[in-house]
């Protein structure tokens, strides 16, 4: 081969092996980009099946529930299996309640408050914040909060297999949180006082020794102990294809809070009408 053709042959490698390392750099997500692609993902979700692992702490130590879940989120409709136990609720139907299923006495369907003391049970979240935008909303906020210290607190870790998924490792470490006092104001109350500060109300019960539970009444004036921020440590796992977590281990300043696992995910599935009806073939009703 002359010297000209091994110039141009040369040549021509080198473009090729330029070009592949500028596409490998241009298709690299930085930690935003994946936080920010969830966050997308999570409003283009219409509907979910899946299986939900969770850890919570409670008064008594730590407490451990698995559910099957089927979720519309327009307009929202929700069936959960535990274990016997069936739960199925509708926006606009049955006055707001759930119809359960119990596996124990009295063995006859209830209507349930989704956010009353029989329902929630020492759990740190209601039927109202299944699915992912509740969480969604935790991220975003956080991220609107720091502003350009982006960096400062969220990390890409790496890639991991987890619950059967390849996912981006993606931790949020903030060293600031803390308890701060709190002015309650006119008609707030633990829950809407949560959802102002976008934090969990369990948080709030739990710190403030004088509260039994969420219904507490609170008095305007009356100043109580609060977190700065939802948690003090996220480590949460983004499926690389749906982009959205699969996956998410949060704890405070005592430890682990609540871990969160989802298995057997899919996205947006047709989800016939009859499955959030009480009298749906697979169901009992």
């Amino acid at each position: 081969m002359g010297f000209a053709k091994l110039r141009r042959v040369l040549g021509i490698f080198t473009l090729l092996v330029f070009n592949l390392l500028a596409f490998s750099q241009k298709d690299e997500l930085s930690c935003k980009d994946i936080v920010l692609k969830s966050l997308k993902s999570i409003e283009e979700v219409k509907s979910l099946k899946y299986h939900l692992k969770i850890t919570e702490r409670g008064k008594k130590g730590f407490n451990y529930y698995e559910s099957a879940v089927k979720f519309q989120k327009k307009p929202r409709k929700i069936y959960l299996y535990i274990k016997g136990i069936e739960v199925l609720w509708v926006e606009g139907k049955n006055k707001g309640k759930a119809l359960v299923k119990p596996n124990s006495f009295p063995y006859f369907n209830l209507n349930l408050d989704p956010l009353g003391d029989l329902m929630r049970q020492d759990q740190h979240h209601s039927l109202n914040e299944m699915g992912y935008d509740y969480f969604a909303s935790i991220i975003a906020y956080s991220v609107q909060k720091i502003g350009n210290k982006f960096d400062d607190l969220f990390e890409l870790v790496g890639e991991e297999k987890v619950n059967g998924r390849m996912c981006y490792k993606v931790t949020i470490n903030n060293k600031d949180f803390s308890y701060t006092d709190y002015k309650v104001g006119e008609n707030e109350s633990i829950t809407s006082i949560a959802r102002k500060l976008h934090i969990c109300e369990y948080m709030i019960v739990e710190r403030n020794k004088k509260f039994k539970d969420y219904f507490d009444i609170l008095k305007p004036g009356e100043i109580i102990k609060v977190p700065t921020w939802y948690c003090k440590k996220v480590e949460m796992y983004i499926d690389k294809f749906y982009f959205l977590p699969i996956s998410m281990k949060i704890e405070d300043d005592k430890g682990l809070f609540e871990e969160y696992n989802y298995m057997f995910l899919q996205v947006n599935p047709k989800i016939e009408d009859a499955e959030f009806t009480k009298d749906y073939k697979d169901y009992k009703f």
